[in-house]
This record gives structure tokens, C-alpha cells and sequence, in this order.
């Protein structure tokens, strides 16, 4: 959409407000998707949700790609959005419930990977189609993002259900037959069965009653929203404040603004060329996507503190650089300065290779394996919707924010979200490499209702302890 915004503006003649509701839209629309697909994956499974995310992909880039008016785009925009809010959910979840200890946050940071492989496809497809005439190009940058979903539904086909899910379902035998496929020895396999039945609360002895555990368990899924908002337990609270927190400052770091917008901030810097334009939005995606793969190799190596930390740390400073940069620009509008717009575009790239060093790929990790199994989907479906929410805010205020207090204004707003992100995350977020998903409740307190009081009443500190500290 980034590249495409350009020329949507030009072809459907719409203005500022109804470009950014446009861009933005999306996330709210996802909203949908991500509750969904809580649901959807604990009743059909993780691996064919993925599917029903791929047909909502598939739909709504056609319509774009189809669109004769605003009023289709943004029913395009209503599809797609749907799709979003299925894969941001199922992806991570699926991986981390598949993956072993070792090598979770490796593989769980993929989603993050390929979102910036995508990103970086649509960059290069908006300068290869931007020759085009001006009524094709944009339905073409819009309409070929169905074709990868196509294939995405064809591989799941390869891929095994979830243990978790299985065991959930009390489908015993078929759980053990993919921890079988998936774990190095049959040691192992047995070893992390036994571990998901204990925390599905499936006594040790039971094995292959499907019929039985399966009625329990479809009773107590009733139970699962009581579980995490109306009547958490301090772990459960914790867990979540840590999701909620992570998944708002994501997004509130302005992200969207600097991916969306890019083309419309480097004009800002004084770079008005269009192949100009997109070549230096091809370079943030270029850059975005070689970093966020390092990532993937450091986050089992290096842990996640870490890493956000330091990434919370770098984009702070480089947001004020940015905002730095546009503002001398923005004061000197009838003048080149060659310096403040070598500091826009450096700052920029600084900024996505902080982000996704950490930040980026570390809060669909974090979220997806802290969270006990029996709220897992449910859980990261209202941190998704946090996040979804916020980019929504976010994207579709961008442009009114800057006509209110400036470009480089915007940006140094973001850059003091970012600073109260790294005070967040060095308070509330206890190091997870190396856990099993079985063991996560040991960092935030036991997640047992019959542990007795002097846990929950230690839970319950940290959780307050937590707290008071961001708000005093």
C-alpha cells in the first residue's frame, strides 16, 4: 500500500483523510480476524485455520486488484484485513507449539521474517509496476498479493496439527504420533507429552481416551475467557499486562508510520523524484528484512531481554534523529540541506534495523509462549487486537498529527513513547530462552489454583510491584 497510496490519490482522486483511513483501516479490520481465529484454532485446530486465513487473503487482494472505486478498495481493505487478523494470530501460535525449547524463538520469529520478505516484495513490486499506466499500476501492486496465498494454503497440507491442540482435544495418540515426527528422540517425544498433558491438566495415567477427555475439555473451554479477563489469577495478570504492554508499544513506536509512509516522509526530507522516491522505500525494506534474519539467529543465542532492550534503546534515538532531520528540512523548505537529509534517511534506516533486531520479531515470540495452553489462543487473539488497535490509531492519524504539530514533531512524540517502552520492558518482561511452554509459569508465579497462598500472594507483588513502578 505504501508505493500503491501514491498513485490511488492520483487515480480516485481522494484526499489526505480518506488516503490515511484507507491505509489504516485495515487494522481495525483485523480485529475480526484475530478474535476469530481464537476460536476458529481451538475448534478446527491450528493447521486448517491456517487456510481459512490464506481464502481471506486470496479474496481481498483480488477485490483491490479489481477495484473500480474507493468504496471496493476499502471493502478489499475489509477482506484483507480480516485475513491479517487470522495469519498475525495463528502463525506464531502454530510455530511456537511445534517447536522445541531450543529452538522456539528461531522459528517463531519466521511470521516476522516473512512479513518483512513481504513487505519487501511489495516495495520491489510497486517500482516494477510503477511504468505502468497510471488507472493498472496500483491494481496490479494490489492484485498480485493473491498469488502467494494460494501456495500458502496448498503447503499447509504438508504441515502437522499442533500436540498442543491435539492433546487439548484429548486426541492423545495423534499428539504423540507428531511429537514422534517432530522430536530428535522418542525419549523426548514421551518427555514433552507428558509435560503438555500435566499442564492441559490431563492425569498421567490417561491415554488414548479421546472420547472422555475430549467432553472435559469442551466443558472447560467455557471457561477460558473467565480465566483470562474476568477473573485472572495474579499470573495470568502478569502474563497478560506483559502482552498488552508489548503489543501497545510495537505498534505506539510509529512503525506504521515510517512503513506506510515512507514515500510521503521522504518527501518530507526533500526527495520528490518517484523512482528516487521508491528506491530509497526499496532499501528500508532491503534492510529491514537482512536485520530482522539476524535476529532469528540471536534471539535463542543472545535471549529476548536483551535484544529488546537494545532495540528499544536504538530506535529511540534514531526517531530523534529522524524528527531532527524533517524538522530543519521543514524550516528551510525553499533550500537543499544535503546534511539534514543524510540524517532523514540514515535515521530511517537506523530506525527498521533496530526495530527488527528485537522489537519486531520478539513480540509475536514473547506472546506466543507465555501464555498457559488453555488461554494460549485466546490470550495472544486480545494482544493481537491491542496491537491491531494501536497500528490502527497510529496509521490513521499520521497525516493529521503532522499537519497539527509538524512531520519532525510526529516523530519526536514516538521517539518519548519508545523511551517509556524500554522502562516497560526492563520492569515487567523476565527472560523466557530455553523454557518449555510447560515451564513459563515459573517466571511469572504458578499458574496453579491450589498452590496455596504464599504464591498467589508473591504473584500477586510482582504483579502490583510491576505496576506501581510504571506509574510512579
Amino acid at each position: 500500500m505504501s508505493g500503491a497510496a501514491l498513485y490511488i490519490k492520483k487515480d480516485l482522486k481522494i484526499t489526505d483523510v480518506q488516503l490515511e483511513v484507507l491505509m489504516g483501516i485495515l487494522n481495525f479490520y483485523s480485529l475480526i480476524g484475530s478474535f476469530a481465529a481464537g476460536r476458529t484454532s481451538d475448534w478446527i485446530g491450528r493447521r486448517f485455520t491456517v487456510v481459512v486465513a490464506a481464502a481471506f487473503f486470496f479474496s481481498g487482494a483480488l477485490l483491490m486488484g479489481l477495484a473500480g472505486d474507493y468504496a471496493t478498495l476499502m471493502l478489499g481493505r475489509l477482506v484483507a484485513g480480516v485475513g491479517v487478523g487470522y495469519g498475525l494470530m495463528i502463525a506464531p501460535v502454530y510455530t511456537a507449539e511445534v517447536s522445541p525449547a531450543s529452538a522456539r524463538g528461531f522459528l517463531t520469529s519466521f511470521s516476522e521474517v516473512f512479513i518483512n520478505i513481504g513487505i519487501l516484495l511489495g516495495y520491489v513490486s510497486n517500482y516494477a509496476f510503477a511504468r505502468l499506466p497510471l488507472h493498472l499500476g496500483w491494481r496490479v501492486m494490489l492484485g498480485i498479493g493473491a498469488a502467494p496465498s494460494v501456495l500458502l494454503a496448498l503447503m499447509v497440507f504438508g504441515m502437522p496439527e499442533s500436540p498442543r491442540w491435539l492433546v487439548m482435544k484429548g486426541r492423545l495418540a495423534d499428539a504423540r504420533a507428531v511429537l514422534e515426527r517432530i522430536a530428535e528422540t522418542p525419549e523426548e517425544a514421551a518427555e514433552r507429552l507428558a509435560d503438555i498433558k500435566a499442564a492441559a491438566g490431563i492425569p498421567d495415567d490417561v491415554d488414548g481416551d479421546v472420547v472422555a477427555v475430549s467432553k472435559r475439555r469442551s466443558g472447560e473451554e467455557k471457561q477460558v475467557w473467565k480465566e483470562l479477563i474476568l477473573s485472572p489469577t495474579p499470573t495470568v495478570r502478569r502474563i497478560l499486562l506483559a502482552t498488552l504492554g508489548l503489543q501497545f508499544f510495537q505498534q505506539a513506536s510509529g512503525v506504521d508510520s515510517v512503513v506506510l509512509y515512507s514515500p510521503r516522509v521522504f518527501q518530507s526530507a526533500g526527495i520528490t523524484d518517484d523512482d528516487q522516491l521508491l528506491a530509497t522505500t526499496c532499501a528500508v525494506g532491503v534492510t529491514k528484512t537482512v536485520i530482522v534474519l539476524l535476529a532469528a539467529i540471536l534471539l535463542d543465542r543472545v535471549g529476548r531481554r536483551p535484544l529488546m532492550l537494545a532495540s528499544s534503546g536504538g530506535m529511540a534515538v534514531s526517531l530523534v534523529g529522524l524528527a531532527t532531520g524533517l524538522t530543519v528540512v521543514g524550516r528551510h523548505p525553499d533550500a537543499k540541506v544535503p546534511w539534514a537529509v543524510g540524517l532523514c534517511v540514515t535515521s530511517t534506516l537506523a530506525f527498521v534495523s533496530f526495530f527488527s533486531i528485537g522489537l519486531g520479531p520478539m513480540t509475536a515470540v514473547y506472546t506466543s509462549e507465555i501464555f498457559p495452553l488453555r488461554v494460549r489462543a485466546l490470550g495472544y487473539a486480545v494482544g493481537v487486537a491491542c496491537n491491531r488497535v494501536t497500528s490502527g490509531v497510529v496509521s490513521m492519524t499520521f497525516l493529521s498529527l503532522s499537519s497539527a504539530i509538524t512531520i519532525g514533531g510526529s516523530f519526536f512524540l514516538y521517539a518519548g513513547i519508545v523511551t517509556l517502552s524500554w522502562v516497560f520492558f526492563f520492569t515487567c518482561l523476565p527472560e523466557t530462552r530455553g523454557r518449555t511452554l510447560e515451564e513459563m509459569g515459573e517466571l511469572f508465579g504458578t499458574t496453579t489454583t491450589d498452590a496455596g497462598t504464599e504464591a498467589e500472594d508473591a504473584a500477586r507483588h510482582e504483579t502490583d510491584s510491576c505496576s506501581s513502578r510504571l506509574l510512579g
